[in-house]
């Protein structure tokens, strides 16, 4: 079908009064700043956009641009399904990679719907709060709550449900720049579970922190997740903590990604100087290069995401 580019002001309304006279939402991008949209009608496809002259998504990986980064706090911005997103990673690391920290202050249902992404990696965890979420394939909606981590596999239907006040989410995805697409056929409020199922050779993946046991780590513990498995050693995804005030020790890593996340507590990051660190700041480090966090209050933990070499 042909496509024509519509120009609006604000993209929300124009989504609303396309949707009025028949036509259906089917992408929309970025999550974290919405500005472009797809819809189809009756006589074809409407690319609307408040921004004529940005980049649209490609189905190819931006290259990887590896760059110390910290982030100590920004303002947040509204988003898809009226979510708040704070950008965690300025610059995007050549557009490679994205990390947001998802706020929704109120709580209760969320206005989104059965949804799904194209991308290489996409993960989640709950910082604060909990939220109610459902998954294809996965059985029927589960909660998730501080501390607790899902894989998104790329293709897997989803959509979030409710929410408490005060929810806060990390959400890191490969690439930066990616659309969400609208689920038009299934309904996801179902019981069906295929936990063994793979999309695109990675299965879902539900850490649950209450369940899961504190192991030795780099000087401190950890709660490993299964995400290193079920990508195929594409990522991995712990949570950290200090014990008996020593240092975490982190040795180079010789993939891309070295991301951390500021759960709760205070440290030092100690990377090229000595860079103080508190609970939601976020930062990466270049691959390659150890670092370490020292001087960690009694209740520091840490989110911490690497990934390998993605061709």
């Amino acid at each position: 079908m042909n496509e024509a580019e519509h120009v609006c002001t604000e993209l929300p309304p124009a989504i609303d009064r396309l949707v009025a006279l028949g036509f259906r939402l089917d992408a929309i991008y970025p999550a974290d700043d919405p500005h472009t949209a797809i819809l189809t009608g009756k006589d074809g496809v409407v690319r609307l956009t408040s921004r004529p002259g940005a980049p649209r998504p490609s189905t190819e990986l931006p290259p990887f641009a590896p760059e110390f980064l910290l982030d100590s706090g920004g303002e947040a911005g509204e988003g898809r399904a009226g979510m708040l997103y704070r950008d965690l990673i300025p610059g995007r690391l050549g557009g490679r990679y994205i990390a947001s920290l998802i706020a929704i202050p109120e709580g209760g249902p969320v206005p989104d719907w059965v949804h799904f992404h194209r991308i290489t990696l996409q993960l989640i965890c709950v910082r604060a709060g909990w939220v109610r979420v459902v998954y294809e394939d996965q059985g029927a909606p589960f909660v998730m709550c501080a501390g607790d981590v899902v894989l998104q596999p790329p293709g897997i239907r989803h959509r979030v449900l409710e929410s408490s006040p005060g929810l806060e989410v990390v959400e890191i995805t490969c690439p930066a720049l990616h659309e969400t697409f609208a689920e038009h056929e299934l309904i996801l409020l179902n019981d069906k579970l295929d936990a063994a199922r793979l999309f695109d050779g990675q299965r879902f993946v539900r850490h649950v922190a209450e369940q899961t046991q504190w192991t030795s780590f780099g000087g401190g513990e950890a709660q490993e997740t299964e995400i290193g498995n079920a990508t195929g050693g594409l990522a991995e995804a712990r949570i950290v903590r200090a014990t008996g005030g020593k240092a975490l020790e982190f040795p180079p890593h010789n993939g891309e990604l070295v991301f951390g996340f500021v759960f709760e507590g205070a440290a030092t990051l100690d990377f090229r100087g000595s860079h103080p660190v508190v609970a939601s700041d976020a930062f990466v480090i270049p691959p390659g290069e150890p670092w370490r966090l020292c001087d960690g209050s009694a209740d520091f933990s840490l989110l911490h995401v690497t990934t390998a070499r993605i061709a």
